[in-house]
């Protein structure tokens, strides 16, 4: 063999190996060396099917497989396997792989029940969320947190990356008048903390209902840094719910989702959810206008036909969106451009939910303000003093370094 084809070969194999992620999960960390966390203990796992270690194996799997004792399993919202639709409520039922019992908590039930938590000795948490409040995981992470310490039992967060990074916050401080299960503590649209930071300055600051604190304990990842984005991170992308389809998704989510309170298409049914949005009723070539004008790029016409949700079957003037073009850093500003733009060209057709709104956004003064002509800075000037203090107090809790 010439050396050519022995360096030919070596190429491939290289190219063939299995891939290393440069960040370690906590999932990763806890099957690698901290299972003596749940050694002999009865396990109430709550997950979802973004919860595998880098192998692409299933957390439940391979604790299954390693002999510990997992007697319970909660889905959040869109389920344990990640495929209901938004807002769809969900039944109990039984793992068919493992005859483990599923725990719906998102239906009827949104937090563990005595009886749930009496078949358990420790609550554990590994779900990827997409780093925006209003994604319902956070709620059901911190009713789950409330379930355990009103019963004494531990819970552990096997801690995954913020998608946005861990340096980047925007959005208003969500007031306690506006708290639901789409919003449920004090923080901005976009935080800026891992599921384990969350859990610990919600802990930490007596957020929890009465004030109870959980025995909590996070599983840190490895080589998460603050600065670092989701594509940095080496870990392959599963979708945490059915429209959050790619990883690029999530930064324009913080940005188009309050369309939800709307009459206005974010995008469901669509080839790219809330990447794609429009209305029947949007002027042909009027939103990208004044988009552009606001100095968003990546703006491109479209006319779409969603198979589902907003205007099935109906066809749409709008507009698709690349990125949160021009500044990727400020979904949450761009996201009032967006809402201010489709209010000055659509007029009496465009109906707005006010609470609806003002629970996602967390201002609920903004629709005013949008009506009565203000920009998009001079809103987002509104809410700077409270994202700098929310950093200041939120950097206690914060457990990766910058970069």
């Amino acid at each position: 063999m010439n050396a050519l084809a022995l360096l030919l070969l070596i190429l491939v194999a290289l190219a063939s190996a299995p891939h290393s992620p440069r960040v370690r999960t906590g999932a990763d960390v806890l099957i690698e060396r901290r299972l003596s966390l749940l050694e002999g203990k009865r396990v109430g796992l709550i997950t979802n099917r973004t919860g595998r270690l880098a192998s692409g194996e299933m957390l439940l799997d391979a604790l299954v497989r390693r002999g510990i004792s997992v007697t319970a399993l909660f889905g959040p919202e869109h389920g344990i396997r990640g495929t209901a639709g938004a807002g769809e409520a969900l039944a109990d039922s039984v793992d068919p792989a493992t005859g483990i019992p599923v725990f719906s908590l998102y239906g009827r039930v949104r937090k563990p029940t005595p009886a749930m938590i009496d078949r358990v000795d420790v609550l554990v948490y590994d779900i990827q969320d997409v780093g925006a409040r209003f994604y319902t995981y956070l709620s059901t992470m911190g009713l789950c947190m409330e379930a355990a310490a009103e019963r004494g039992l531990p819970f552990i967060v096997l801690d995954r990356p913020d998608p946005l990074g861990g340096d980047i916050v925007d959005g208003p401080v969500l007031p306690d008048s506006l708290r639901s299960f789409v919003g449920s503590f004090p923080i901005p649209v976009v935080y800026g903390l891992t599921p384990g930071e969350l859990a610990a300055m919600a802990n930490g600051e007596g957020w929890l209902s009465r004030g109870v604190r959980a025995e909590l304990t996070v599983v840190r990842m490895e080589g998460w840094t603050r600065h670092m984005r989701w594509g940095e991170a080496g870990l392959s992308w599963v979708p945490p719910s059915p429209n959050i389809r790619r990883p690029e998704t999530q930064w324009i989510y913080p940005a188009t989702c309050y369309l939800e309170a709307t009459n206005v298409s974010e995008g469901r049914g669509t080839g790219d959810p809330f990447f794609t949005i429009g209305a029947p009723f949007v002027p042909a070539g009027e939103l990208s206008r004044l988009l552009r004008a606001a100095g968003l790029r990546g703006i491109t016409d479209t006319i779409f036909t969603p198979h589902e949700s907003k205007y099935m079957g109906v066809s749409c003037n709008g507009v698709h969106l690349s990125f949160v073009a021009g500044d990727p850093l400020r979904p949450v500003r761009a996201g009032v451009e967006i809402l201010s733009a489709l209010v000055r060209c659509c007029g009496d057709s465009i109906t707005i939910n006010p609470r609806g709104l003002s629970r996602l956004l967390g201002d609920p003064y903004a629709l005013d303000l949008i009506r009565q002509g203000k920009t998009a800075g001079e809103i987002a000037s509104r809410w700077e003093e409270d994202v700098r203090l929310f950093r200041k107090r939120a950097s206690g809790y914060m457990i990766y370094p910058e970069r």
